[in-house]
Formats: structure tokens, C-alpha cells, sequence
């Protein structure tokens, strides 16, 4: 498929065509077309060009005495070539500010709000990942002093992840015993991954535990099988119930399987990872997805570094018949904003969200 070969008008009839079926979902015809002024155009030379872009497989046509939709191909030439950039309102960017300076304490939280963010501004179905990592040791440990039967385990993970445990004693301890567990986990056990926990480091530690030795091997347990969570990934899913209002999804069978790809995670873990060392928006239209049940769906997301670390990702999954103005801007933008967010909170300073210089902000 050579694209040099569509024409200036051939490119405005398709940015045409793909915008209306956008926006209404059905067929577009010639005479639809004929009444855009900007393609000032007739009927029969619109027609002859849209048969054309449908011999090079940019457009489709369902039925014989219908109009023409896009194809796979033509919404991958739109969103490389025609897409128009979409600026977001003032209303839009105080809304993605507010809500990640409440949220900046804990990564997790971020990329949770982000992602409902993302499925109210755009109107699709939106995830959060988490990436998995290949080792994860805990930063920090804090030990907080409850009662004689209980005390709250803290866990400061690479990234900002934060991850708390209730631990209920069936011996009791005392205030005193709590503080010196946590000052002997960070000593002994925090930067250490889950394959460097050994029968050696449980038994240092129920040596200088002394008399509170018994809480050594729970604990250990509790700190091994919380880092299993973290190194795990996680995909959240908001808005799943948006698919319900796009035809393309109105097949039932169709629409459970997707919904079993969000209860499984795991491909679309992959996928996402597979992909996290770009910088760039990744835009999967069909089949270029390597998941086969998003064939007919469109996956648009980004990740999120430290550095060189990546944090996770945000992205929205909807038709392929989707907003890609908006949906791009939406992400780029919040991605900006928690980095961001990050960069403030490492300088310790309290500058806003989005600033003028992000990415889609209507400077008008």
C-alpha cells in the first residue's frame, strides 16, 4: 500500500469520512460528504474518489448499497498522517491537577485516578498497569505500634508504592519490641529481593529479636508474600461499562470475552509490557494488538518513568472507531502531569500539574 499515492483531496475525503463515522457509527455516503464545504467536491467526483481509496484498502463498504467505513488501514493512516491535535479545556486540565496532587502519596493511588480520569474525559474503558518487574526488594520498613495484639507493617517499594499490613499476634508484644523489628528489618532485610530470603537471614533475626524472637517468621512471610504482589504487575480496569454504549460491541459473546481478558490480566499485562520502554504514545489499532479478542478494539496507552524506571501505564481501550484526538491528548497530558508531579515532589517543590508547556493544553 504506497501512501504517496493518495492525493491532497483523496486525504481530505478520508480525514472526512473517518471523522464522521467517529462521530455517528454508521456508513458515510457520498452525499453526506458533498455537503462539507471544505471538500467542495460533487457527489459523483466524491464517489469516484472513495471507490478508489476502497481499492487501496483504506475504506470498506458493509454492503453493497451503503456508504464506506475505514478500515484497519485507514485508521492507521488517519492517526499517522490527518489527526488533528486536540487541545484540552481549562476545565479539563484543573480537574487532572486537582485530582493528582490529592493522590501523590502513593503511586498506585496515581495511576488508579489517573485511569478513572481518563474513561469520564474520554468516555471509554481505561487502565492502569503495573508492570512486573524482574526483582523488587522494600526501600523502607516502619513499624507502627497498635496494641499488645496488633501493630501496622509499612512497606516503601522502588517507585513510590506503598504497601501496608495489620499483623494480629497470637503472643503480645510491646511498643518497644515494634520499634526495634522495624529498625532490624531495615538492617537486615530491606534492599534484599525475595530470592535472598534464606533460613540464615530468618535465624539472624530471631537473634537480635531476643525475646520476641516468635515474630520473626511471620513477618518474613508477610514482607516475601507482599513483594510477590508488587513483582506480579496489576491491571485496573474503569469504565468497563462504557463498551455498552459503541455497536461494535453489542455482540454478546464478543463482549464476554473481552470482559474475561480484563478478569484474566495477563495478556494484557504482556502486551503493555512488551511495549514499556517507549517513550511515545503506543497505539494498537485490530489486529495490530497481539491479543486476538481486541481485533475490533483499539488499545492507546502510555508509560510512566522515574528516570529510567518504569512506573507503569496508563492507557484507554475502546472501538476502533475511536476519538484519537481526544483519547491522545487525554493521555499524553495526564502522563505529563504525574511526571510532573514526580519531578515536583523529588525537588520538593509545589508547582502545578500541568503547566502552559504541556503537551495538548489550549493556549488560547
Amino acid at each position: 500500500m504506497d501512501e504517496s499515492q493518495l492525493s491532497e483531496r483523496k486525504k481530505r475525503i478520508l480525514k472526512a469520512i473517518i471523522e464522521a463515522h467517529i462521530a455517528y457509527g454508521e456508513p458515510v455516503g457520498s452525499k453526506y460528504l458533498a455537503k462539507d464545504q471544505q471538500l467542495a467536491c460533487s457527489s459523483a467526483t466524491i464517489r469516484n474518489e472513495m471507490a478508489e481509496l476502497e481499492s487501496m484498502g483504506y475504506l470498506e463498504q458493509p454492503h453493497t448499497s451503503a456508504g464506506r467505513i475505514p478500515s484497519e488501514a485507514g485508521y492507521r493512516f488517519y492517526v499517522n498522517q490527518l489527526l488533528d491535535r486536540y487541545s484540552m479545556t481549562a476545565g479539563e486540565i484543573a480537574e487532572i491537577n486537582r485530582t493528582l496532587r490529592r493522590k501523590l502519596h502513593e503511586m498506585d493511588q496515581i495511576l488508579a485516578e489517573a485511569s478513572r480520569l481518563a474513561s469520564n474525559l474520554t468516555n471509554y474503558t481505561a487502565i492502569a498497569v503495573k508492570p512486573r518487574r524482574a526483582s523488587v526488594a522494600v526501600t523502607r520498613f516502619e513499624c507502627l505500634y497498635v496494641d499488645s495484639r496488633n501493630f501496622i507493617l509499612i512497606m516503601l517499594f522502588p517507585g513510590g508504592t506503598v504497601k501496608s499490613k495489620n499483623i494480629r499476634l497470637s503472643v503480645p508484644v510491646t511498643a518497644a519490641q515494634t520499634a526495634l523489628l522495624g529498625s532490624l528489618l531495615n538492617l537486615l532485610v530491606a534492599g534484599k529481593s525475595a530470592d535472598q530470603f534464606n533460613l540464615p537471614l530468618m535465624l539472624e533475626l530471631e537473634n537480635r529479636l531476643g525475646s520476641a524472637s516468635a515474630l520473626a517468621n511471620p513477618i518474613l512471610k508477610t514482607i516475601y508474600e507482599t513483594m510477590s504482589e508488587v513483582d506480579g504487575g496489576d491491571l485496573r480496569v474503569e469504565g468497563v461499562n462504557r463498551l455498552l454504549q459503541y455497536p461494535e460491541y453489542a455482540d454478546v459473546n464478543e463482549l464476554r470475552q473481552l470482559i474475561d481478558l480484563f478478569e484474566r490480566k495477563d495478556e494484557l499485562l504482556d502486551l503493555v509490557c512488551a511495549r514499556a520502554e517507549s517513550d511515545q504514545i503506543n497505539i494498537c489499532i485490530g489486529s495490530e494488538n497481539t491479543v486476538q479478542v481486541m481485533n475490533h478494539s483499539t488499545l492507546v496507552f502510555k508509560t510512566i518513568r522515574s528516570g529510567n524506571r518504569v512506573l507503569g501505564a496508563i492507557g484507554v481501550i475502546g472501538p476502533r472507531r475511536m476519538d484519537y484526538g481526544r483519547v491522545i491528548s487525554t493521555i499524553d497530558n495526564l502522563a505529563f502531569g504525574i511526571d510532573h508531579l514526580l519531578s515536583d515532589a523529588d525537588n520538593h517543590t509545589e508547582k502545578g500539574a500541568l503547566p502552559p508547556d504541556s503537551p495538548t493544553a489550549d493556549k488560547t
